[in-house]
């Protein structure tokens, strides 16, 4: 192999490698979950990845199974009820629920599942269409992410029958 040939070999190799490289997540928003009694719960955390953006939970102290998990309006979580982080975000007025036909909210997010130990932890894209999603978390009055006591039935509005909310975050830049 030839010098120019070793060069334009070296070159491509670097651009592949280049390639896989993915740029760091960019935080958005984070929140700090508290339980009704004022107790950590865990963190919810938003990040611009690539396009998109992902939002991560890691919480604890619940009881096992699934539970629904809901991006709210305003930035307060007052216990024990936290009704004060008003209904879930849905700036285009749709109905609850990825199976609802009427559906879904902006803040409609898949159940959260607790393993024996109350810990669970998910990673949730968000996708391109939530990019507006970064103003409506940090905007005057805030947004929050609740967790309730029971799963997300995906179709009955407004909240699908997930029951009380048993934690909350307020995000924050």
């Amino acid at each position: 192999m030839n010098l120019g040939a070793t060069t334009m070999a070296l070159a491509l190799l670097s651009l592949g490698a280049c390639a896989s490289v993915q740029a760091p997540d960019v935080p958005v928003a984070r929140a700090a979950l508290a339980d009704a009694n004022g107790a950590a719960a865990g963190t919810a955390s938003v990040v611009r990845r690539g396009d998109g953006l992902n939002l991560r939970v890691a919480a604890t102290g619940l009881t096992p199974g699934p539970h629904g998990m809901h991006l709210h309006t305003v930035g307060k979580c007052e216990a024990p009820g936290f009704t004060t982080a008003g209904g879930h975000l849905n700036p285009l007025g749709h109905q609850h629920g990825t199976e609802n036909p009427a559906g879904s909210h902006m803040g409609d997010l898949p159940n959260l599942v607790a393993g024996a130990d109350g810990k669970a932890s998910a990673e949730v894209p968000l996708g391109l269409a939530a990019l507006g999603l970064a103003q409506a978390l940090l905007d005057a009055d805030g947004a929050a992410i609740v967790i309730h006591a029971a799963a997300d039935d995906y179709r009955t509005d407004p909240s699908g029958n997930s029951g009380a909310r048993v934690a909350c975050g307020v995000f924050g830049g």
